[in-house]
């Protein structure tokens, strides 16, 4: 049971095999970012260590992590370069489906793609202005194929990706879809049009689909996808949140340490050794331990909700992916804010010069901002607070589109 289910494994070995990667990674991180050079390289890199197979149970060559492992992982990517965690979400979202989907159909071939280093993208998220719940992009079969047409934006780490997992709808039965499609292939094109002012080199354009083809056994139906995909998506963000946070600490404070003016009403002659600056960067460090803290937690829910999955009791499965959803919820609104708070509070560590754009230490809190954005915090604080005075369950799934007032 426990290699053909990924159940978890040895963290600190799992985690040896990455580090050394990891530090390559970051050591270029400030100059991507200064230069917004995609990390074509450095996912190159992930990829051919096997990166991308954690998840897969060891029965088929994977590492048959656990979901709060894998988080954690993401969260030493992320501090490494958080980018480079998002861009990895829709792969490990779709590996996840995947691993769910075993319970009722095998999907040995999938988990060989994983292992054998294929890197899966996302574009769910339709162009223009859109009614909400309309899905325009449509598969269809011509001449005894399948082909997608349409065009996505969002479309994170699919530029880096063999595959996209694409949600689309069929023009013959009007049923929601998901299509595993080929990015090799003349109908798929891809563009790295994001413009945010955080987390910029994710490779998260836009993709357009020309008669682009997909294989039949690729077509997945939408009410099939796994329950808790939304809280899982949320997991990967605290992560890439987390990660930003630790990395901005340990910057920081690098930062200190190399610092050799110091201020007439401060409180020593080596910055280092003022206590005030160092109660900044402890308080921080603190924060971001938090962060950490919660992400991981946060995660132990939608395990259970994978594991239950497996044991035919439907409601042991109903109740853990109610905690994934609304323990991811919460993870969400406390993360986001002590990160948030921790990438700003830093700076009164340092003076003027630390805004200087070749240190590019706004990063931290323009990356911490952006993906705290994804999903609106708002939102989710009701959702919480409507479960805890009412009962009620959280929504699992949710679309964005033009309102009623402008369709």
């Amino acid at each position: 049971m426990s290699n053909a289910l990924s159940t978890g494994t040895d963290y600190p070995l799992l985690a040896d095999r990455f580090r050394p990667i990891f530090q390559r990674i970051a050591a270029g991180a400030r100059q991507r970012e200064q230069d917004r050079s995609l990390p074509f390289e450095q996912i190159g890199w992930l990829k051919q260590a096997g990166f991308g197979a954690v998840r897969v149970p060891r029965q088929f060559g994977g590492a048959g992590a656990s979901l709060p492992q894998l988080i954690y992982l993401l969260i030493e990517l992320a501090e490494a370069d958080s980018n480079l965690t998002q861009a990895l979400r829709g792969h490990f979202a779709f590996v996840e489906d995947r691993l769910n989907a075993h319970a009722s159909s095998d999907q040995q071939r999938w988990f060989e793609r994983f292992v054998a280093g294929e890197l899966v993208g996302n574009a769910w998220t339709e162009v223009g202005s859109v009614k909400l719940g309309e899905v325009v992009t449509t598969v269809s079969q011509r001449d005894d194929r399948w082909v997608v047409n349409g065009s996505k934006y969002y479309s994170t780490g699919s530029i880096f990706a063999d595959w996209i997992d694409l949600f689309a709808r069929r023009d013959d039965t009007g049923a929601d879809v998901i299509a595993a499609v080929r990015t090799h292939q003349p109908g798929v094109q891809q563009q790295d049009d994001w413009d945010g002012f955080g987390q910029r080199t994710t490779g998260s354009g836009s993709a357009r689909f020309d008669n682009a083809e997909v294989e039949a056994e690729h077509l997945f139906e939408f009410s099939t996808r796994f329950r808790y995909q939304t809280a899982f998506y949320q997991l990967v963000l605290l992560a890439v949140l987390a990660g930003n946070g630790n990395a901005a600490v340990g910057d920081f404070a690098e930062q200190v340490r190399q610092r050799t003016r110091v201020f007439s009403h401060g409180n020593g002659d080596r910055v280092s050794a003022d206590p005030q600056v160092q109660q900044v960067i402890g308080h921080a460090s603190a924060l971001a331990y938090a962060a950490t803290a919660t992400a991981l937690r946060a995660a132990d829910p939608a395990q259970r909700a994978y594991l239950a999955r497996f044991a035919d009791d439907a409601e042991a499965e109903r109740s853990a992916n109610i905690d994934a959803e609304l323990e991811s919820a919460q993870g969400q609104v406390v993360v986001a804010e002590l990160v948030l708070r921790l990438t700003s509070d830093l700076f009164n560590a340092l003076s003027a010069s630390a805004t200087r754009s070749g240190l590019q230490l706004d990063r931290y809190w323009r990356n911490a901002r952006t993906a705290a954005s994804h999903n609106p915090l708002i939102y989710k604080q009701r959702i919480i607070g409507d479960r805890e005075i009412n009962g009620t369950e959280p929504p699992y799934i949710w679309q964005i589109g033009s309102g009623a007032q402008h369709a």
